[in-house]
């Protein structure tokens, strides 16, 4: 990946590849992302990254304005954390047998955690627990959903992964942002399809959208859930 700059714009080009189109994406941290198809020289990637300018100027903004109201959580008991969509208040123990539990519909949270390791401590407990017990989760829906787009995925993980929800490897394998696991499950659900769908499209061309509506009829209802309230999943 290299860093490149057009006038105002400054965006990151990654790697080239097998597509018709060139792929514009503003990340999660407000960064412009840059795939073109591998045939295109920087040059080329320039001029087009210059020619949708405003498109780029006018979801810059609409970034702006959605990440103006996130959230910022604190450690301490009585505070607000999401799973599967779904709110649970956060309570600091003394004692119990793992750093975090969801347990009586709180999240329980040792509290030496906080008091050793402060907020990275917490947010790694967090973090754990989220790849651990989304697997499971995000396992059944790829299969639940595989033979409906008719593909056969490799291996599936959950991690961190920078600013993506996910993303699909050449080889198959598919990587979920353990962030994933706090939108309600019809929005990872869209998250499951749409990289499931990359599997037969690599880009975002009416073929890869189309795919996706096959599947799910109402995925724009699930894109813009995404798009509005993506910023406050998060801790």
């Amino acid at each position: 990946m290299q860093v490149r700059q057009v006038h105002d714009i400054q965006y990151q080009l990654l790697p080239g590849a097998a597509r018709q189109t060139t792929d514009i994406v503003i990340e999660r941290d407000g960064a412009v992302s840059v795939r073109p198809p591998m045939s295109m020289t920087p040059e080329q990637v320039d001029e087009t990254v210059f020619s949708k300018r405003m498109w780029i100027y006018r979801n810059l903004a609409e970034w702006r304005d959605l990440n103006a109201t996130k959230v910022v959580r604190e450690w301490v008991s009585g505070e607000s954390f999401l799973y599967l969509g779904s709110s649970y208040r956060l309570l600091l123990v003394n004692e119990q047998d793992e750093p975090l539990k969801l347990k009586d519909g709180r999240f329980q949270l040792q509290r030496r955690v906080i008091e050793t390791h402060g907020r990275d401590g917490a947010q790694q407990a967090f973090e754990a627990f989220f790849k651990t017990k989304g697997l499971a989760r995000i396992k059944q829906r790829v299969a639940h959903f595989a033979p409906k787009v008719g593909v056969s995925p490799g291996t599936v993980q959950v991690k961190g992964l920078g600013f993506r929800w996910a993303t699909c490897l050449p080889s198959g394998d598919l990587h979920f942002h353990w962030k994933c696991l706090m939108a309600p499950l019809t929005v990872i659900d869209y998250i499951v399809v749409h990289e499931l769908c990359h599997l037969h499209h690599p880009d975002h061309s009416d073929a890869f959208w189309n795919e996706v509506d096959k599947v799910l009829p109402n995925y724009r209802e699930r894109k813009e859930w995404l798009r509005q309230r993506g910023a406050n999943l998060d801790l």
